[in-house]
């Protein structure tokens, strides 16, 4: 199996100086279990030779890209007694949190606003949130790093049900990171559960949007939205799904998100249907069309709702994608494409269990065959791998 081929030059100066140095936090912080460790894991190498091997396909290109200061988003739990809190991940199976000021892989910016974070909690009085208790109030740290102004969008999740009761720790935050913030939110989230974000944002300064192009229109993230944390493979991922989109064809979208790979191709479409579900990326994926030229504009229609649901947008095109969550394809979706098979279908997938499950499914009646498997290291030291896998109607 190759590994580190393609774009190795370009996404990969040198090894990284992780790999000379003990992580300070491991153990017990789970985040990167395999820490120092080259490429993906041997497991889903040897799964995804399995599946290309089993489709007559050659070895599958592994992508990776730098090991340190990476991750431009972070979500960070806050627990510990008042005064003394700790903000970081969770041991695995507990709501220990594992402190990690000197995190290697995240942006420094991400460390340095934990910091200044933890400091503002600490001179407020503040406290934080306890999952046996359902008490306390501070319960999360989200920080976001815009690329193009390297400032920090920030999340602070409380257990209140209205942001007043942060007002003085938001002060110390703003005052302290200066120029280095992007923007400051507050999310409530009262619900006794492991959900990290509830419904509620507030908004205390700076832009609505981080914004990030990956080669085409500008793609506008809102606090609520999904977006990568590794975004230098991410733009290797969308290079790859762009190289396989013929000149004027016509496109269907299924879980376009904010319009990372949509907007980043709309120079080679003649029409694209977008498909998504979340109300925050809805409003991304709208204020991404709102800035561009009517003729662009014309060539894209939105379709709320699930993929199962709006499943017909992909009749008659002659390229779909898919990038679904981890669970993959949803069943109502699958079945459209084997029995109604486009041209190309191009999944781009972030669960190997549910690629390989999905890829029996598409492939089971002889309607598409895999043509192609490229694999990216999006989150170094851990066991995932994103793969794209190219279809074609047989």
């Amino acid at each position: 199996m190759k590994t580190d081929t393609r774009a190795a030059q370009s996404w990969h100066r040198r090894p990284s100086e992780a790999h000379a140095l003990a992580c300070p936090h491991r153990p017990p912080c789970p985040g990167c279990p395999r820490f120092g460790e080259s490429g993906i894991a041997p497991a889903a190498r040897r799964a995804l030779a399995e599946l290309a091997l089993a489709h007559g396909l050659p070895d599958v290109e592994v992508i990776s890209g730098e090991t340190a200061g990476f991750r431009l988003r972070a979500r960070l739990a806050i627990r510990g007694r008042l005064g003394s809190p700790k903000l970081g991940l969770f041991e695995l199976g507990t709501h220990r949190v594992v402190h990690i000021p000197n995190c290697s892989v995240q942006h420094p910016l991400i460390n340095r606003v934990a910091s200044v974070v933890r400091r503002a909690l600490v001179e407020t009085g503040l406290t934080s949130y306890s999952d046996k208790a359902h008490l306390g109030l501070a319960r999360y740290l989200q920080v976001v790093v815009e690329r193009s102004s390297q400032t920090a969008q920030v999340v602070i999740v409380v257990n209140s049900a209205t942001p007043e009761p942060l007002a003085a720790c938001v002060d110390l935050v703003r005052e302290r990171l200066g120029g280095e913030l992007h923007s400051l939110w507050s999310n409530a989230n009262c619900e006794s559960s492991n959900t990290i974000l509830g419904p509620e944002f507030h908004h205390w300064c700076g832009p609505k949007t981080v914004i990030e192009r990956f080669g085409g229109a500008a793609v506008h993230y809102p606090p609520g939205a999904f977006g990568q944390s590794n975004l230098g493979i991410a733009q290797a991922i969308i290079d790859q799904v762009r190289a396989d989109i013929p000149q004027g064809a016509v496109v269907a979208e299924f879980y376009a998100g904010v319009g990372a790979i949509g907007l980043s191709v709309l120079d080679r479409v003649s029409e694209i249907r977008m498909n998504e579900v979340s109300p925050q990326s809805l409003q991304g994926l709208d204020l991404g069309l709102a800035e561009l030229d009517p003729e662009l504009r014309s060539r894209i229609t939105v379709i709320p709702g699930s993929a199962g649901d709006a499943r017909l947008a992909a009749a008659g095109a002659h390229v779909v994608i898919a990038d679904p969550p981890r669970k993959g394809l949803d069943p109502e979706f699958t079945e459209f494409l084997v029995g109604s098979p486009p041209e190309r279908f191009i999944y781009v997938s972030c669960g190997l269990e549910s690629l390989l499950a999905d890829v029996a499914r598409l492939t089971a009646c002889g309607t598409l065959r895999l043509t192609l498997l490229s694999a990216f290291n999006l989150m170094p030291f851990t066991d995932h791998v994103e793969t794209v896998a190219r279809f074609e109607r047989s």
